[in-house]
């Protein structure tokens, strides 16, 4: 099953780091956060990516190019065009076809754009600034049992506010970020059925306000609801704080050894 990648956006709210780079290739604890979603595919057993282009996606084309020239120890002999590659890294094997879909398309709009890579097969789709510790196979096993044409992955999203409980003029719970309430946001994490290209309306098509809608006035959008980790990347803040989850050893979304 293929694992479709949405890298393309400007990312405009994380202006300290896109104006220089793509939003996908902010660097989480070393790493652009593109490879910490892609490890995530990966340890759930689904390793064919397709990733989809756009605002500076050529720096994207330069890291998996350059890939296993940064990643891997090497031997190379001056003065002649000897060069051996010695083992190091732990993505042999991963499949990664880079689609251009354009500086100015929407999601749904790119997504429809790599139908040809897709083929008409079930694929599986992501945002490319989110991590989270879904179990991948679980969720592709709920959508099948569904029988619709998609399914989206449901998270509840965290406070950007430490919460108080207060009585007495004292602080009787301090919480860092809690949960807030019961509601449930789109946390990206989709599969779906080659059937939904269909159903997407041009380059200017969004999944959020497009697709998705539709989907779901036709009953055919499935939520799979995950209690656990998830966290976007949104601004320079949310960076910081993956960055700290990492460089701790305290990442939920590592799933793989």
């Amino acid at each position: 099953m293929k694992v479709v990648i949405l890298a393309g956006g400007l990312g405009t709210r994380l202006r300290e780091e896109t104006e220089f780079r793509p939003k996908p290739m902010v660097e989480i604890g070393g790493r652009p956060i593109l490879w910490h979603i892609m490890k995530i595919y990966a340890a759930n057993g689904f390793s064919d990516f397709v990733i989809c282009l756009g605002y500076k996606g050529d720096a994207i084309r330069d890291y998996f190019l350059n890939y296993e020239l940064r990643n891997r120890d090497f031997t190379v002999t001056l003065g002649s065009r000897e060069l051996e590659v010695h083992d190091g890294h732990g993505e042999s094997g991963w499949r990664v076809t880079l689609a251009e879909t354009g500086q100015s398309a929407m999601t749904g709009g790119r997504i429809r754009k790599i139908r040809p890579y897709v083929g008409n097969t079930t694929f599986l789709v992501t945002y490319g600034d989110g991590v989270a510790n879904v179990d991948v196979k679980r969720l592709a096993a709920f959508h099948a049992q569904q029988h619709r044409l998609a399914t989206v992955t449901a998270v509840r999203p965290s406070s950007r506010y430490g919460e108080l409980a207060i009585r007495d003029g004292a602080v009787t719970l301090f919480q860092e970020k809690p949960q807030v309430g019961s509601g449930w946001i789109n946390g990206g994490f989709f599969v779906f059925e080659p059937g939904v290209f269909d159903l997407i309306e041009g380059e200017n098509d969004t999944l959020e306000t497009g697709l998705l809608p539709r989907l779901a006035a036709r009953n055919q959008l499935s939520v799979y609801q995950h209690e656990g980790f998830w966290q976007c990347m949104d601004t320079y803040r949310e960076a910081q704080q993956l960055s700290a989850m990492w460089n701790t050893g305290a990442a939920p979304w590592k799933v793989w050894d």
